[in-house]
């Protein structure tokens, strides 16, 4: 397992009975985990310290509730910073567990030795933008969204990396790459996380089993005559991390050669030593 266990201003305190308790920064969340079907005692004090509480319903949804949370604020991986506000079904606009490959392809971005272009489609808040943006890379951000790409703006502020080369899309992913192919451009790294369902900015349905390999396929036409990587992120249950590793290995490795590895990505759990299952990811590299 890739475990992101980098962290200072993030952590996952314990886990018990479909939820987790984290600590993001200086402030106590609750939030539903499907992950965690174990029943253990709830010893940590911070159990009783919440400053906010994601109550799923049992109709589907669910709602937040809070104490003495503020609306807006920050926390910092390494030289990155994120803004957080808790919204619907449960998220604050970041998956900390991502910071594994944010390390992995961060070091791959600094020792390319040459200018490297990276594509990152379903983008959501940038946090992948912006790690390889501070790598070095050169970054086209996409995302169906328009408020997640101003969030990701805005986290790219905070970071220090407004000036950086960024291009900010709102387009549906699948046609911004047809379009893409179109024009002839290429790029160096791939980096998508798409959602399990989805909807774009014109009402397109995506549902990940149907739509995820024609698009890896169509991508893989994307990549320059020496790609660095190409990195798929899955938070669904149905692909497992050997599914990611035939789609690379069929789409990506005959033309290219280079390596293919998949594995779960995870959280250190600070109150019992455990890591907490957080999906998978596929890398290809060169």
């Amino acid at each position: 397992m890739w475990i992101a266990d980098g962290w200072k201003d993030y952590e996952v305190i314990d886990c018990s009975k479909g939820e987790k308790l984290e600590r993001w920064g200086k402030y106590i969340l609750l939030r539903p985990d499907p992950q965690v079907i174990w029943d253990t005692e709830k010893t940590a004090p911070q159990w009783k310290k919440l400053n906010g509480h994601y109550h799923r319903s049992s109709k589907g949804g669910g709602e937040w509730e809070f104490f003495h949370l503020p609306e807006q604020w920050s926390i910092n991986y390494k030289e990155l910073t994120f803004q957080l506000k808790p919204f619907s079904f449960k998220h604050t606009g970041l998956f900390p567990e991502q910071a594994a490959n944010w390390d992995w392809f961060g070091e791959k971005i600094k020792n390319a030795g040459r200018p490297v272009k990276v594509l990152n489609l379903f983008a959501y808040t940038g946090g992948a933008t912006l790690a390889a943006a501070k790598a070095g890379a050169s970054v086209t951000h996409v995302d169906a969204s328009k408020g997640m790409v101003a969030w990701a703006k805005e986290n790219a502020r905070s970071s220090n990396l407004e000036s950086a080369p960024i291009r900010w899309i709102v387009d549906d992913c699948v046609k911004f790459v047809e379009r893409e192919l179109r024009r002839g451009n290429h790029y160096d790294a791939i980096i998508m996380d798409p959602p399990s369902y989805g909807r774009g900015p014109k009402g397109e349905i995506w549902k990940i089993e149907d739509a995820i390999f024609p698009l890896v396929k169509l991508c893989a036409g994307l990549l320059s005559e020496k790609p660095l990587f190409f990195l798929i992120n899955s938070y669904t249950t149905g692909l497992a991390p050997a599914v990611l590793t035939y789609m690379l290995g069929c789409t990506v490795k005959p033309r290219f050669g280079g390596t293919v590895r998949s594995d779960e990505i995870g959280l250190p759990v600070s109150s019992t030593g455990l890591v907490l299952p957080c999906g998978a990811s596929g890398r290809w590299e060169a």
